[in-house]
């Protein structure tokens, strides 16, 4: 018997690995860097959300502080994390990029600090809004809690990268028990990847995939499609969207043969990937989706957001 829960939806709509010319298995992400600062400060990503602004306590006046791009602004606002492990300086940015709309406004860069990050402070958004906002977290912040009944997994969200999808999650963190979420989907590395997440010369690329697959959709809290945004290759922890979400996965492994095709909004801290290995090692029954085999757990797992404020010891 087949034990799915009414949240995966309909398992034949889920995306998954498909091949490309190579014979290869795609699916994309991003890397689980060595460390914090590597890909939260120093991935190259600097993303915003138009026609949204934040609000804040203001570090760099607009007014005398103006850039061709939000991607210089967001830049301005990343140069002030210190990558020491202390606090940055500037944790969200609001750009006016529109040169019609935004008049003698226009290059304007608001560097701001927020009295909690986790929770921004925002004004307004939609189509009369002429700003275009994001976070940055240095190292240490914008790390949320996925607690499962074996163990905690810590996960650093990357809101330069992801601005969108990280809205999304700060979203369920205001729920209590992200009723619904769960993992699903469960496929350890096989004789494919090392423990380090590397592939094995000669060995395929699976079944199995090296990756725990679920969905974040909880109930109460309204998903919308979200947009692709920032797409690396994924690597060990990678955290990203099948599709436009809800439905994620964590990788296990590192796969360049993925290409560059999913969203990718956080990473799970390395001390903690021991967690993800253990739900790859729960009992499954295999299926087959769009013609690709693959395993589900006989009971999902389901976990809850909660925020902590600095890297766990």
């Amino acid at each position: 018997i087949l034990h799915v829960s009414a949240h995966t939806h309909q398992l034949s709509r889920i995306k998954l690995p498909t091949q490309d010319n190579n014979n290869n298995n795609i699916i994309s992400s991003i890397s689980v860097a060595e460390s914090v600062e590597m890909v939260g400060n120093d991935g190259g990503c600097c993303r915003g959300i138009d026609k949204f602004e934040l609000w804040g306590s203001a570090v760099k006046w607009g007014s005398d502080f103006k850039f061709n791009s939000s991607v210089e602004c967001c830049d301005a606002c990343k140069a002030m994390c210190s990558g020491k492990g202390g606090p940055c300086l500037c944790d969200s940015w609001v750009f006016c990029g529109n040169l019609e709309a935004c008049g003698s406004k226009f290059g304007e860069c608001w560097l701001k600090k927020q009295s909690d990050p986790l929770a921004p402070d925002r004004q307004e958004a939609g189509d009369n809004t002429i700003w275009t906002s994001g976070l940055v977290y240095g190292k240490g912040e914008g790390i949320v809690k996925m607690k499962t009944q074996h163990g905690t997994l810590h996960i650093k969200l990357l809101p330069e990268c992801a601005p969108r999808s990280v809205m999304y999650i700060l979203e369920l963190l205001t729920t209590r028990h992200c009723v619904g979420c769960q993992f699903y989907r469960a496929e350890g590395r096989g004789q494919s990847w090392d423990a380090k997440g590397n592939h094995i010369k000669s060995a395929s690329f699976g079944p199995p995939f090296a990756l725990v697959q679920g969905t974040l959709e909880a109930e109460g809290v309204a998903f919308k499609k979200i947009p692709t945004e920032e797409c690396p290759i994924i690597q060990r922890g990678s955290v990203a969207w099948i599709d436009s979400g809800p439905e994620f996965f964590i990788s296990l492994a590192n796969h360049e043969e993925w290409k560059n095709s999913y969203t990718v909004f956080g990473y799970v801290l390395p001390e903690d990937m021991e967690i993800a290995e253990k739900i790859a090692t729960l009992p499954t029954v295999p299926d087959v989706w769009n013609n690709v085999n693959v395993s589900v757990l006989e009971k999902p797992v389901s976990f809850s957001f909660s925020r902590v404020n600095k890297v766990p010891k």
